[in-house]
């Protein structure tokens, strides 16, 4: 009796009867079948939730993408040719101007005391020009008396009444007479071009003063302004930044594979990143001629037939031109093609289950790409609603339609 109690008593410490041994047993294996249960419903009969889309036929329009920036086709840095202090800054960023508007004024102080003085050596210069006409005249004036006088003296040698010495005299001033009118009339002409060379100095002097006071080469919006007045320029100092804002392009990079399918009045479709819901139009107006050597892209301009209500130059866009359209093609949603095991296809609805099928596929347009073999329009193709369920998608799975 003493041995069959303590057998017992070890029974109890070792963890209780073989009964409940078995029972926490029991217990285990059903939690594990539960467990196995859940995710072999999960897996294989849970429907997924699936959108769907009936395979068409229709046109495809094909679309060349690049990323660029918003500028204007006509702009202008107003700048200075001159250096100076500046007076005065008419206008603001984002004022109107119209063409010919002063838009910034320079101090003009020593300008006008220079045109001054050129004015008075212009003056200067026609005295001297004055003077210089009389001393011609004076001199034209004895050369005549001097030759009259030599005429006579040859007469009166020839009768005896004059002698030899007399008639050289005569001469010699004759040739005095002749230098005296051609130094005249040189330095007639010197003052002709003293003349000329002050005019040229004033005329410097008045395009100086008129360069003081700058005006817009075309009437547009001020975008930018970069002095207050006061400060001092140096001759090519950016004080503005003037744009025609009804000619606003977008010059986006596009990968040199387009090359061949891009060309002018081409239709464009403009999104920018502020708008990323919203379209805007545009065409084609130049297409580059030159690549990028480590980008491997060209700029294509496009000039936007319509704007946002709120712009910056400057601002990032995406843009999508159209170069054809392909007629009558079998075209699904790119949303719906995925990938599995290295091949592209989609999931195909059939009964209520998705089975995979791989296809071939060709043009790519905006939202729809082409489907050369594997699908027939009026079948319908199946995605994941969410992305769970895209994950959950798998050949052979039920789904279920929202």
């Amino acid at each position: 009796m003493a041995r069959t109690f303590e057998v017992d008593r070890c029974n109890r410490a070792a963890g209780g009867s073989p009964v409940r041994r078995w029972i926490k047993r029991l217990g285990f294996l059903l939690a594990l079948l539960t467990i196995a249960a859940f995710i072999a419903y999960q897996q294989l009969w849970r429907p997924v939730s699936v959108h769907v889309v009936e395979v068409a036929s229709g046109d495809l329009a094909l679309e060349v993408t690049g990323t660029g920036l918003l500028d204007a086709h006509l702009s202008a840095v107003i700048s200075t040719r001159i250096a100076g202090r500046i007076l005065s800054i008419d206008v603001d960023q984002n004022d109107t101007v119209a063409a010919g508007q002063v838009v910034c004024r320079l101090d003009d102080s020593d300008l006008l005391r220079q045109v001054e003085i050129g004015q008075a050596s212009v003056d200067v210069a026609g005295a001297a020009i004055d003077r210089a006409q009389t001393d011609v005249a004076r001199s034209t004036a004895v050369l005549e008396l001097a030759r009259r006088d030599a005429k006579r003296m040859q007469e009166a040698s020839q009768s005896g009444a004059a002698s030899v010495q007399e008639v050289d005299t005569i001469v010699q001033q004759v040739k005095i007479a002749q230098a005296d009118l051609a130094r005249a009339e040189a330095g007639l002409v010197e003052s002709r071009r003293q003349l000329a060379a002050a005019e040229r100095t004033l005329d410097f002097y008045r395009a100086q003063l008129d360069d003081t006071v700058i005006t817009s080469p075309f009437a547009g919006l001020v975008v930018r302004r970069d002095r207050d007045p006061g400060e001092v320029l140096v001759p090519g100092s950016s004080i503005l930044r003037i744009i025609a804002p009804d000619q606003l392009w977008l010059s986006a990079w596009v990968d040199e594979t387009a090359i061949a399918s891009l060309a002018p009045e081409q239709e464009a479709r403009i999104v920018f990143r502020s708008q990323p819901d919203h379209e805007y139009r545009g065409q084609v107006v130049r297409v580059g001629l030159e690549v990028d050597p480590e980008s491997r892209e060209f700029l294509v301009d496009i000039a936007l037939t319509e704007v946002p209500p709120r712009w910056a130059i400057g601002q990032r866009a995406e843009a999508y031109i159209q170069t054809r359209v392909l007629a009558d093609a079998v075209i699904v949603p790119a949303r719906f093609i995925a990938a599995r095991d290295g091949h592209m296809g989609v999931f195909v609805l059939s009964g209520d289950r998705a089975e995979w099928r791989p296809c071939e596929f060709g043009q790519r347009g905006r939202e729809y790409v082409e489907v050369r073999s594997g699908l027939q329009p009026g079948e319908r193709i199946v995605r994941g609603a969410d992305e769970a369920s895209s994950l959950a998608l798998r050949p052979g799975k039920r789904v279920v339609l929202r």
